[in-house]
């Protein structure tokens, strides 16, 4: 393994969440009386929920507020991407360490709770920290400042978080398990997988 420390972000990632959430989304614009697809919601929450917002319920009173209620029930039983769990405990098991930078409130700790995964990580990074969103640095630099890494790698599956991971300075890896490639930020990540399994067997270039 060629790095010390590895930097996830969640939604995407490691949890496999998105049909979740635009289930949760139509269901809510639904309860508005607006009818989206769920393949066009997928497409959007993939670039972020505030895309999203923006895009079908821009001019919906409390639209957010009532999405996040409802994703949140949803979420009371995540479901991990493949090899997701090995992959961390095979990182805590070579003495490296993994941490965590989400957008999302303290629920994010149930989540990882739930799934059995908590135990992998030294920190996870929430809302709550008050740090400026991806893909500003802010976040990932308080990680590095906070344990002296000496090679990180952030790993996401938006642009947002390769261009954070950029913005610091360190190592990036575009997880894309649908293989496609269609953004030029993504273009510029260090490395690209389409399996977490494969973030093992990762070689110097």
């Amino acid at each position: 393994m060629i790095f010390t420390d590895y930097i996830w972000d969640l939604g995407g990632t490691l949890l496999d969440n998105y049909e979740t959430s635009a289930a949760a989304f139509q269901e809510v614009l639904a309860s508005f009386g607006v009818s989206v697809s769920h393949d066009a919601i997928y497409e959007a929450l993939r670039t972020s929920t505030d895309f999203a917002i923006s895009e079908f319920a821009a001019g919906l009173p409390d639209f957010a507020a009532a999405y996040k209620k409802t994703e949140a029930k949803a979420l009371t039983h995540p479901v991990l991407f493949k090899d997701a769990a090995k992959v961390l405990a095979t990182i805590c098991q070579n003495g490296q360490r993994n941490f965590m930078i989400s957008h999302r409130n303290d629920q994010v700790l149930e989540i990882l709770e739930t799934a059995g995964i908590s135990s992998y990580f030294k920190e996870v990074v929430t809302a709550s920290n008050g740090f400026a969103r991806k893909p500003s640095p802010e976040s990932i630099n308080y990680l590095l400042d906070k344990y002296q890494m000496a090679k990180p790698v952030m790993i996401g599956d938006r642009a947002i978080d390769v261009v954070a991971g950029e913005n610091a300075g360190i190592a990036t890896i575009y997880f894309d398990d649908n293989a496609t490639q269609d953004s030029q930020e993504i273009m510029t990540a260090t490395y690209t997988v389409s399996n977490l399994s494969e973030i093992l067997t990762l070689k110097e270039d």
